[in-house]
């Protein structure tokens, strides 16, 4: 599976910790953001979440207005074989 670098990092960063959640305002602006252990954040592009999605690697809770994104099994097989690869 040829997957970009931005979905790369995104998995690499659930792996080890960090979780992705999307934040829906009440103006409808939609946003998803890597949330790490030491309470920094980081954007995600609603492209890279979504294209993961569609490759059945993260799934949601779909909780509003903030929702949580998990790895599916599929998805922690497949970041694994990354991380072990990259060692």
């Amino acid at each position: 599976m040829k997957l970009s670098g931005p979905q790369k990092d995104v998995l690499l960063a659930l792996l080890h910790g960090q979780q992705l959640k999307s934040h829906r305002y009440l103006s409808g602006i939609k946003t998803f953001r890597l949330h790490s252990p030491d309470a920094s954040t980081r954007t995600v592009r609603r492209s890279t979440v979504v294209a993961l999605q569609r490759l059945d690697l993260i799934s949601s809770n779909q909780k509003f207005p903030s929702a949580a994104y998990c790895l599916t099994k599929t998805g922690n097989q497949l970041v694994r074989s990354i991380a072990e690869a990259g060692k």
